[in-house]
């Protein structure tokens, strides 16, 4: 850069003051950012989308206005509203952390506090502490990293280069407005610098960017090569009573889907040899057509669904009315469960909300 110019902070500061995001939790450069707000919308996002956290944002702030309100909630509330965003871990302990900050009477307000938190990492403490409190914090997700990557060249592959990449990302953040330079930062990521067809042309920071002179932007940053999910297999069973109300049970506090409601199910591992020895009690089951996939981030699943009606008897378990089952807050893939058992049963209104 030639003595003199404009520093990459100071360029992308500018470019931020005219095309910051509109975003329901975002406050205008150079505004004071209530901490409540940012901490919930980082936890939100992580390894999730702006277009899928939005309904929930703004659910959770019209629900519980203040990390006060939150913290008062019951946890079974905040798990059932927090159904279908997934990583149901961080639900849990977005509820443990809301009751940790309203006992010290407010957040933490530096990096090291904030990672006392429960739930709370590196990551989601540094953007707080930038964001909320304009701490000189260098916060580094995804589009951070494509940024930095890109300007700086760097090839190693990810997740490798996450060190390097964030060492330099700290070397970028100014002084004053941190938090707007973060946030400049995810913008130009998720704006321009995108991971295919980045906007070169009209990035405020092409004359620095190293990948883009050598022509290579497009392709970082590299990535090793991703180890194949595992598969496991597995049976659920959706039952109706004869009175209209459908058999869930709520898993274990901790684990997978912890302290979610879920359709009764065989373990998930290896298909069953009998699946039917795993129903919650005796009917006639029949198999629903199809089956029932669904991802998560450490193996595939892949579930058979019987359905079956009649009146309640030995099964152990909530008997809800189906009218609520919509609303009950089960995790996505037991949404998909209900939906398959309902409609085999003749049933076609669930999950239309």
């Amino acid at each position: 850069m030639p003595r003199g110019s404009p520093s990459i902070s100071s360029k992308l500061l500018a470019w931020y003051d005219v095309h910051a995001r509109s975003l329901p939790w975002r406050y205008r450069p150079g505004e004071r950012a209530d901490p409540y707000r940012v901490w919930l919308s980082e936890v939100m996002l992580q390894q999730t989308t702006v277009t899928a956290v939005k309904d929930y944002f703004l659910r959770f702030t019209g629900l519980w206005p203040t990390v006060f309100d939150l913290a008062a909630a019951p946890a079974e509330d905040v798990m059932r509203e927090w159904a279908g965003l997934g990583y149901y871990s961080r639900a849990r302990n977005l509820h443990a952390a809301a009751r940790a900050v309203a006992a010290l009477g407010g957040f933490p307000d530096t990096e090291e506090g904030l990672r006392a938190l429960p739930g709370v990492g590196p990551y989601t403490a540094a953007a707080i502490a930038a964001i909320a409190f304009d701490r000189k914090a260098s916060p580094v997700d995804g589009n951070i990293e494509r940024v930095v990557a890109r300007l700086f060249a760097i090839e190693t592959p990810l997740p490798a280069a996450k060190p390097e990449l964030k060492r330099l990302a700290a070397t970028l953040t100014p002084d004053r407005r941190a938090g707007d330079f973060a946030q400049a930062m995810m913008d130009l990521g998720a704006t321009l610098c995108t991971p295919r067809n980045p906007a070169c042309s009209l990035c405020p920071l092409n004359a620095d960017c190293r990948a883009y002179k050598d022509g290579i932007a497009a392709t970082l940053p590299r990535r090793a090569p991703k180890a194949a999910r595992p598969d496991r297999a597995g049976a659920a069973f959706v039952l109706l009573s004869d009175q209209g109300n459908v058999l869930v049970r709520r898993r274990p506090p901790r684990g997978l889907l912890g302290g979610m409601l879920e359709i009764p199910s065989s373990p998930w591992g290896p298909p069953p040899d009998d699946p039917l020895s795993y129903a919650p009690q005796k009917a006639r089951w029949a198999r629903a057509t199809g089956q029932v996939e669904h991802v998560f981030t450490h193996f595939r699943l892949t579930l058979e669904v019987y359905a079956a009606r009649g009146a309640p008897q030995t099964a152990e378990g909530l008997w809800l009315p189906l009218a609520d089952l919509d609303a009950a807050g089960l995790p996505s893939v037991m949404r998909k469960v209900a939906a398959a058992g309902l409609a085999a049963l003749g049933e076609h209104g669930f999950g239309r909300r």
